[in-house]
């Protein structure tokens, strides 16, 4: 079952427990990093997605179809992080500093040690301000531009109106300009876009 996906195998026969680990091993990682994102936090990122494969694998035989899953995980995992940052602003936790967890690789070999050094500033600055919009703003900057989601699709996993999410996301966009002192023109985002 190695690196096997439910989209591209016979998998009427299978069990919750065959469906559930095969979506781990195609999606679990593209999750952590969402919920890394939006928590900034490695260790509670895994802790979301661990709960959100452990809430499909139980309710496997309430849904629909199997190819829900992928929707449900996702769905489950932005809940995971609004409660996660919720309690967090409840009992006033910060986040930890994750450090290297959200740095990129180090990129190629001939890249300089000076340029590499300023990359990984220019993209910190840009979590750390992504991660000071409100959530809303933060899931629609976060599912449409770092998941590459459709309007629509983000919508459906936010459960807001497309109209909402047009609007989050051209916000969120002039806020992170705002933030890092860049001008940011409105032909820049995508939210125009009808995908």
């Amino acid at each position: 079952m190695d690196h096997l996906k439910t989209e591209e195998a016979d998998v009427g026969g299978w069990t919750a427990a065959q469906h559930v680990t095969a979506l781990y091993q195609a999606h679990a990682l593209s999750l952590a990093r969402l919920a890394l994102v939006m928590l900034g936090d490695a260790s509670a990122a895994e802790d979301v997605v661990q709960d959100a494969f452990l809430g499909l694998y139980r309710r496997w035989d309430r849904l629909d179809h199997p190819t829900a899953a992928q929707a449900y995980l996702r769905t489950s995992v932005l809940n995971g992080c609004r409660t996660a940052l919720s309690r967090r602003a409840r009992y006033g936790v910060l986040s930890a500093d994750t450090g290297a967890a959200d740095r990129p690789s180090a990129g190629p070999a001939l890249e300089s040690a000076e340029a590499t050094v300023v990359h990984d500033e220019e993209q910190q600055a840009v979590l750390a301000a992504i991660r000071r919009l409100p959530s809303r703003q933060r899931e629609a900057l976060v599912l449409r531009y770092y998941l590459d989601m459709t309007e629509d699709q983000t919508a459906d996993a936010m459960r807001v109106s497309r109209g909402t999410v047009k609007s989050a996301t051209s916000r969120a966009i002039a806020a992170v300009g705002r933030m890092l002192g860049a001008p940011v023109s409105s032909s820049n985002n995508r939210s125009g876009e009808g995908s």
